[in-house]
């Protein structure tokens, strides 16, 4: 069966989508079977892998929608090495017609279970809002990795974040977790950000993750070419960060055991 991870924040500009390309593709390079799901209207993740939203003829809408079965809408990525569910701006109409369906909350974990036994981890890249697309991450994930920036205003984000994620468990999704906080664009010579992340450790302890995602340049350029930042540039800090955030979210689940491909 396979572990599925919402990489959710309702707060924009965290490194969300980075964070679910990078780990996606780094679970990938240690031979695990991956499904990358873009969940966004933007197609932001689809783009970050190469794939042209505006060529595909199928997304995770319609998979959504029930119009077509989830075997049909993922694409290979033979290249990277994971598969991709696809997203554009057919989402925005996905979300819409979610609220109508009498089981609109369950429509994603009832198309993963089609294909939990294909793949060992299924990433799941969220709106950056508590909209039905993201209920429905929540509903069908087993454990939520937040990233954020250490700022004020990130923490208020995380606040309100942890109350859907509550209200998620407490009626729909009992098993939910929070798999981990990432810190994101982590600048060590700014002294807010070494107290806000002081703060993340005093509240969450162990359910902080030890890696440190940096400001890196690289981790910019990567999307642009269509690559995550391991691909684009793997002796990059940001490549680094993120295959070293794999390493940790492998021991949570199997032990660890790096089998990182050639």
């Amino acid at each position: 069966m396979s572990h599925v991870i919402a990489v959710a924040n309702q707060k924009g500009g965290v490194g969300k989508t980075t964070t679910a390309i990078n780990l996606a593709a780094s679970l990938a390079a240690t031979k695990r079977r991956v499904l990358l799901v873009d969940l966004d209207a933007q197609g932001n993740a689809t783009m970050g892998v190469g794939v042209d939203k505006a060529a595909i003829s199928r997304t995770v809408r319609d998979v959504l929608l029930e119009e077509a079965p989830i075997r049909a809408v993922i694409l290979e990525l033979p290249n990277l090495g994971l598969s991709l569910l696809p997203a554009n701006g057919d989402m925005t109409e996905a979300e819409i017609k979610l609220r109508d369906m009498a089981v609109g909350d369950f429509a994603l974990k009832t198309a993963l279970a089609e294909v939990a036994g294909d793949f060992d981890y299924i990433v799941l890249d969220c709106p950056p809002a508590l909209s039905k697309l993201t209920v429905n991450a929540l509903v069908a994930a087993d454990g939520v990795l937040i990233p954020m920036q250490c700022e004020y205003y990130a923490l208020e984000g995380l606040s309100a974040l942890m109350d859907t994620i509550q209200k998620i468990r407490r009626v729909i999704n009992p098993r939910l977790e929070i798999e981990g906080l990432l810190r994101t664009m982590y600048d060590p010579r700014n002294n807010l950000a070494i107290d806000v992340s002081n703060q993340l450790i005093q509240h969450f302890g162990d359910k902080v993750y030890r890696t440190l995602v940096p400001r890196n340049v690289r981790l910019a350029e990567a999307p642009s070419h269509g690559l995550p930042a391991m691909l684009y540039d793997p002796a990059s800090a940001g490549a680094k960060a993120y295959l070293a955030l794999a390493g940790e979210v492998l021991r949570r689940h199997d032990g660890g055991q790096m089998r990182l491909s050639a």
